[in-house]
Formats: structure tokens, C-alpha cells, sequence
């Protein structure tokens, strides 16, 4: 699964996207049915996994942990920005500018890989 992902992000074909959460009536319903725990695709933990992600035009979701959703999420912001300055659609900066907004997200995969989400820094 770790490969298809990195090949979707190279190929711009992946989607991440919350988990729909639909108000339940006062009926008691199980935890899954509820949007609660359910196991992480990638890393395999039963988390509470408020994302999923989808391949292109398949029809399948993986559901992620939050910790998995940074990662990727991270690797992707990196990856779009490389696509921009590599299409020239980043015009207006020199450069400069652009190693340190590309060493930026160079730093926020880091953190990402040891766990730190960016709105924690």
C-alpha cells in the first residue's frame, strides 16, 4: 500500500478526504457505525481514523490515522510544490526564496515523520 500511495502522489492521482460523519438518531449503534475506531490501512493500529484516501478513479478507500493522514499530507504538499516551480507556475520569487520555502517543507516532513503535526509547532 506504501508504494501505490507514493506512486499516486508522484502521478497526482491521490485523494485524501474526511470521513462523512452522519448524525445518528438516539438508537444505540456500534463504534464503527458511529465513525469511531477503526484500523489504519497503513500503519495496521486501530485509531480513530478521520480520513481516508483514494487511488485515481477506484472505487476502494483506505482509511488512515491521523498520524498517517500528516505524513502523507506533508509528502504531498512537497511534491506539488516541486510540480509548480518544476511547470514554472512559480514566478514571482526568486530563488532564493523557493530553497526556503522548499527547506520549509522539507522540515514540516520531518516533523511529520516523528509525529509533530503542524499545528503543534
Amino acid at each position: 500500500l506504501g508504494s501505490a500511495i507514493l506512486e499516486a502522489v508522484e502521478q497526482n492521482t491521490l485523494s485524501v478526504e474526511p470521513v462523512g460523519f452522519q448524525p445518528l438518531p438516539v438508537v444505540k449503534a456500534s463504534a464503527v457505525e458511529c465513525g469511531g475506531p477503526k484500523k489504519c490501512a497503513l500503519s495496521g493500529q486501530t485509531k480513530t481514523c478521520k480520513h481516508r484516501i483514494k487511488f485515481g478513479d477506484s472505487s476502494s478507500y483506505y482509511y488512515i490515522s491521523p498520524f498517517c493522514r500528516y505524513r502523507i499530507t506533508a509528502v504531498c504538499n512537497f511534491f506539488t510544490y516541486i510540480r509548480y516551480i518544476h511547470q514554472g507556475l512559480v514566478k514571482q520569487q526568486d530563488a532564493e526564496q523557493m530553497f526556503w520555502e522548499v527547506m520549509q517543507l522539507r522540515r514540516e516532513m520531518s516533523f511529520a515523520k516523528l509525529g509533530y503535526y503542524k499545528d503543534q509547532l
